[in-house]
């Protein structure tokens, strides 16, 4: 018999049968790429790379993984309830003095008393106490490993995003240098004919202006690059440094690929409900659920057998060595607790309640993230054409005005105009090709792609350091293999 409440998932009706329009229309069902490994929707090797170096050196993984182990460690404490509770074993001599008597030393008048005791206390779980404690501390174990899944899919999100932020910067670094040489020629004419009295001033201040307003977006470009590379290189649980992932990437740069649809193996609902976070909020839920029980059992009388074993012996002769054995049933009843322990249930039940609250927090969270990231992809994609066709036209003024103004039909302040548009709609096609891609990353974070590693718990030199201080028997070795299909486990519905 168990007391306290079996946990059955409180999930919402909405969140089973969820999905949008526009989520729809940014979303196809396809095999591949499996969704544990999204990026590869990028069609760019090296992302991947970044991330299989990422997992086996970043640092919050790491810290991840060991709360796993210790979960396990806590779980391994809640299984020996089932064992006997109380065991002691004692030993004593005694050294003791007469006057006179046979069997002792004559000297010194001593003689000596010893004797060895066991004790054993086992309670009976009639009301499922140490069985409840077990589904907490189980529960527990898998919402920490749902947790470190949760860091999964942040981290690799991370990576993509900060890669692709780089190659951005790349992209309008390099928009930056082409028109800064466009503006430097246009600049170089009208210093020529403010020399030869064919212009004013006018023009050549704002050519001059123009150009090194340009030229000074270049430092924050490369800066952009630089800083982006240090947070890979965190990231990847190392210092600021050389990438040798990235220099074996020659011919990316600068490159921000536009993917239209995220490819997902099922619909967006169950994706939901599998997310990482979303599943660790559940297993909180059954672990808490659980805990009702163990503060229930205690209303209870508790039922114990108890056995002891004492031996005895003098050295004193003619002394008889005695052994007594003695064993029997304990019944222990809190009766004046009461108050105490029903308010202890109240407390365990509010918890839970708490942490119902905030599961569904965390769904609802996750639906408006997944729908957010649906909404900006699907703006970012509408953009997209209409800012190719609109850096197309700007390039094409370009042109007409430089040809206008060398007929003589024209000011410059016509060729500066359409030099200026043109570097504003070229970096504006770029900032938001970085958007769709950022959209996407988003979106694919939000359904809880990307859980999956190879990488185990703790690596072997963490291992080695940790059985150096303590005795883990096989545990650590247990939980060093990653699982075969890295699949998600299904919610805390027992």
């Amino acid at each position: 018999m168990r007391v306290g409440p079996d946990f059955h998932p409180q999930r919402e009706n909405w969140s089973e049968r969820w999905s949008s329009a526009t989520l729809d229309a940014v979303t196809r069902q396809a095999s591949q790429p499996d969704l544990r490994e999204w990026w590869k929707v990028f069609g760019d090797d090296t992302v991947g790379r970044l991330i299989v170096q990422a997992d086996a050196g970043n640092g919050d993984l790491q810290i991840a993984g060991l709360r796993v182990i210790e979960a396990r460690a806590q779980l391994g404490i809640a299984l020996a309830g089932r064992y006997p509770q109380v065991q002691q074993a004692s030993a004593e001599v005694l050294a003791s003095a007469r006057k006179r008597s046979e069997g002792f030393n004559t000297r010194s008048g001593v003689y000596l008393q010893y004797g060895a005791g066991f004790v054993v206390g086992w309670e009976l779980d009639f009301w499922g106490r140490f069985a409840r404690a077990i589904e907490s501390a189980d529960a527990a174990f898998f919402a920490a490993q749902a947790n470190r899944d949760t860091v999964l899919v942040l981290l690799h999100a991370q990576i993509a995003d900060t890669y692709f932020t780089m190659r951005t910067a790349e992209a309008r670094l390099r928009i930056a240098r082409e028109n800064a040489q466009l503006q430097k020629r246009s600049y170089d004419i009208a210093q020529k004919l403010f020399k030869a009295g064919e212009t004013d001033e006018l023009d050549l201040q704002q050519a001059k202006t123009q150009y090194l307003g340009t030229l000074s977006s270049i430092p924050d470009f490369e800066s952009q690059i630089v800083l982006a590379r240090h947070a890979l290189s965190v990231l990847m649980g190392r210092p600021p440094g050389p990438l040798p992932e990235l220099d074996a990437s020659s011919g990316k740069e600068g490159v921000i690929p536009l993917v239209d649809r995220a490819v997902l193996q099922d619909v967006p609902a169950e994706l939901l409900l599998r997310r990482p976070d979303v599943r660790a909020a559940e297993y909180q839920m059954a672990a808490q659920s659980a805990l009702i029980g163990v503060a229930k059992a205690d209303l209870y009388p508790s039922v114990s057998l108890l056995g002891t074993l004492v031996w005895s012996a003098s050295s004193l002769t003619g002394s008889a060595n005695t052994l007594a054995v003695a064993g029997g049933p304990s019944v222990t009843w809190n009766v004046f607790d009461h108050g105490r322990i029903t308010n202890n249930v109240r407390v365990q039940d509010a918890r839970l309640q708490q942490l119902t609250v905030a599961y569904q927090n965390t769904v609802r969270e996750a639906a408006r993230e997944a729908d957010d990231a649906a909404t900006a992809l699907f703006a970012a994609l509408r953009r997209d054409s209409i800012l190719n066709e609109a850096q197309g036209a700007a390039r094409r003024s370009l042109t007409l005005a430089g040809a206008i103004y060398r007929e003589g039909y024209s000011d410059f302040q016509r060729v500066l105009d359409a030099q200026r548009t043109l570097f504003a709609q070229q970096d504006a096609y770029v900032v938001n090709r970085r958007n769709a891609t950022a959209s996407l990353i988003a979106l694919y974070k939000a359904l809880g792609g990307g859980w999956t590693t190879l990488q185990p718990l703790s690596d072997a030199a963490t291992r080695q350091q940790m059985e150096q201080r303590t005795d883990w028997g096989n545990l650590l070795n247990e939980l060093s293999e990653p699982p075969a299909a890295n699949a998600p486990a299904e919610g805390a519905s027992r």
